[in-house]
């Protein structure tokens, strides 16, 4: 009896024991770890519909919108809340006109949230309004937005592109991608295991974060003139590339940047990708010609191997090393002084002054200007360039280097060297960010300031450097860029296109950089066109006219007014060669067409009489040019 008891005792105790804790660990759950069990619960029940951020908007330096956003509503489903998945699918094909097997497809996957993409990625507003009338049951419509590029190909190539899921790709976007994109948000709904909507559980939105607004250094308005002149530029000449910038010289701020061809970043996939890859002024890089006579004068003036009243001969060509260089006019420019071997551009003249400077200080002062090494610009893609190693370097590669032939660079970086050449001296580091804003507030919390690498050339060379440009726009090869009553500075440029290690007949780049006022430069502007179609091949003659236009609405956009102190144009306004007309050979017999000594004839082709020719009847073309006639 006393052994049953005690077993009974046990029994009681061991019943108690456990009851005990039971109540112990229901308390816990309930009172203690309430808030994490369900918090847990509701991890499990939740589903979450994304919310794309709003990327960042686009402005120029006066807060003109360049990129903004449209909205353009993307679907996403709850599959298993999903009853009829075929009728859904056969309606939401016919709204998004495509594949009823591929909707089908999102519809019946196993996962808790689905978006149709790409089929219901970013769709218009129209289809986004017909899917949610249809109200079917776990179909929701999310806000998403698209890049809105209201000036389509303008600065497109600066800008970039964007993916279908708002990733910067290129340009732009992609330099700054971080600061753009925000910070995605979301609808959070409450279903049980089956995919219901429990009813007691409201849902939850979760606001998407705003990236960063940006502000370029870009003039929306400056950046349209460019574009515009260059348009132009393509439907005269039909060139195979146009290359512009314009930039403050002082700060080195970026006012425009463009190209052609071009691209639609709404569309680049219509493109080929090397457009919307390849920034040209940063990227393309090619002989400078004559606009890299600026650095070749200012070396040789800081260095004091020159002075501009010095006289120098020119008969027309240099020999050098027992190869003759031409001057790029037949019989030379005669006897001038230094200042007008500047005016002239003469290549003899410069062969003088890269001689006396020598290969090392030539190279150097180079480098100095920015050769050779990337200016630092903030966009990806951009090039070095070549330039001569010293210690390989011969006399006739030091003479042509000094003209410009024979070493490569990027426009970017002919616009960073000149603005040093005549603001002082200072290389400065070029930039397209301007600052940062705070979205919808425009606070701005981010602002960049100019960047001096190095002073190149003493203030005072850099003073006579720019008066020396003024006289090359009012007396010399630019007079077809002076503007009664404005100080305009510049140098042309002609340069023969290099390819495969040697030169191509008759195809130029054509080049013409402006810098103004002279007495106190604010705007350097700068074009340069690739095998110019039908025109004289001289920068002073073809591109000329469009620095002065662009100098026309730079001045009236920046508020640039007339200056006195002036030098006045040369009445005697020339080429240093004659044009002529071209004749009529279409149907002519080769033996019966006449020479001339106005220009050359080539023969193209096998037969007797002319087919075709090249420049057209009536087309002008400088002395001791090509006809290219086609026989058939």
């Amino acid at each position: 009896m006393y052994i049953f008891k005690k077993r009974l005792f046990c029994f009681y105790t061991i019943i108690l024991l456990i009851v005990l804790i039971i109540l112990i660990r229901l308390t816990y759950l309930k009172v203690i770890a309430n808030d994490e069990y369900f918090l847990n619960a509701l991890d499990l029940w939740t589903r979450d519909a994304p919310i794309e951020a709003r990327r960042g908007i686009i402005y120029d330096r006066n807060g003109k919108v360049i990129v903004g956003n449209k909205l353009t509503p993307t679907v996403v489903v709850i599959p298993k809340q999903i009853e009829n998945k075929e009728e859904v699918a056969k309606q939401l094909s016919k709204i998004l006109k495509c594949d009823v097997k591929q909707i089908l497809k999102h519809l019946k996957k196993n996962v808790s949230v689905e978006i149709i993409k790409p089929e219901a990625r970013k769709i218009s507003i129209e289809q986004a309004t017909q899917i949610a009338s249809l109200n079917f049951k776990g179909v929701y419509i999310v806000a998403d937005t698209t890049r809105d590029y209201a000036y389509e190909h303008y600065l497109a190539p600066v800008l970039g592109i964007v993916g279908i899921d708002n990733q910067g790709l290129t340009g732009i976007e992609y330099q700054y991608d971080s600061l753009l994109k925000g910070k995605n948000g979301a609808i959070k709904m409450y279903v049980d295991a089956h995919g219901n909507l429990i009813e007691d559980l409201s849902d939850e939105y979760h606001n998407a974060s705003s990236g960063f607004d940006i502000y370029l250094t870009i003039d929306l308005d400056i950046q349209i003139a460019i574009e515009r002149i260059i348009d132009n530029a393509v439907a005269m000449y039909n060139p195979d590339e146009v290359i512009a910038i314009a930039a403050n010289p002082k700060t080195l701020e970026i006012y425009a940047m463009a190209s052609r061809p071009s691209f639609n970043p709404s569309n680049y996939q219509d493109y080929d990708s090397k457009l919307y890859n390849w920034n040209l002024p940063i990227f393309m890089t090619y002989e400078p010609g004559s606009t890299s006579k600026i650095l070749t004068f200012s070396a040789a003036l800081e260095e004091q191997v020159i002075s501009l009243k010095e006289t120098f001969n020119d008969p027309g060509y240099r020999i050098i090393n027992g190869v003759t260089v031409k001057d790029w006019k037949k019989g030379g420019h005669g006897t001038e002084t230094f200042l007008e071997v500047l005016q002239n551009s003469c290549n003899p003249g410069f062969m003088e002054m890269g001689l006396r400077l020598g290969k090392n200080k030539l190279i150097d002062y180079m480098k100095k200007f920015g050769y050779g090494e990337k200016t630092g610009i903030d966009l990806i893609g951009e090039t070095t360039g070549i330039i001569f190693n010293p210690e390989k370097m011969s006399d006739l590669e030091t003479a042509t280097s000094a003209f410009g032939q024979g070493i490569s660079t990027s426009a970017i970086q002919l616009v960073t060297a000149t603005s040093a050449a005549i603001n002082g001296g200072y290389l400065l580091k070029p930039t397209i960010l301007k600052g940062l804003g705070i979205s919808n507030t425009h606070d701005i919390v981010y602002q960049t300031t100019p960047i001096i690498k190095r002073q190149v050339i003493k203030e005072s060379t850099s003073k006579t450097v720019a008066d020396a440009l003024e006289h090359v726009v009012a007396l010399g090869t630019g007079r077809s860029a002076y503007l009664e009553g404005f100080r305009i500075g510049g140098k042309t440029g002609t340069a023969q296109i290099a390819e495969n290690g040697h030169y191509l007949e008759n195809q130029y780049i054509l080049s013409f950089i402006g810098i103004a006022p002279m007495n106190d430069p604010q705007i350097v502007v700068y074009f340069a066109i690739k095998n110019a179609k039908n025109t004289i091949q001289y920068g002073g003659v073809t591109v000329g006219p469009m620095i002065k236009e662009a100098m026309i609405s730079c001045f009236s956009i920046l508020n640039i007014p007339k200056q006195s102190g002036g030098i006045p144009l040369d009445a005697r306004y020339w080429i240093d060669k004659k044009s002529y007309l071209v004749e009529n050979y279409v149907g002519l017999e080769k033996d019966k067409i006449i020479l001339n000594n106005k220009y050359n004839i080539e023969y193209i082709g096998e037969g007797e009489k002319v087919i075709a020719q090249i420049p057209e009847v009536g087309s002008s073309i400088v002395e001791g040019g090509t006809v290219l006639l086609y026989l058939g």
